[in-house]
């Protein structure tokens, strides 16, 4: 059975930790940040664990099981 072969865009997005779960940061931080409040800001830019329902699919992606 050959490889699967990893998924670019989604290897770019998403981060797995050792303990397999999958971490990525949240959209919205390129520009128009002067209308948001700081307290969005602040937490947008923290990463953000994947939900369990995604976590099979992203790990599927990225070759990993």
């Amino acid at each position: 059975m050959p490889k699967i072969k990893t998924n670019k865009s989604a290897s770019k997005r998403f981060k797995v930790s050792s303990k397999g779960k999958v971490s990525y940061v949240r959209s919205g931080k390129r520009h128009n940040l002067e209308n948001m409040s700081p307290k969005r800001k602040r937490h947008a830019s923290k990463p953000q664990e994947l939900d369990a329902a995604d976590t099979k699919h992203v790990l599927r992606l990225l070759g990993k099981r």
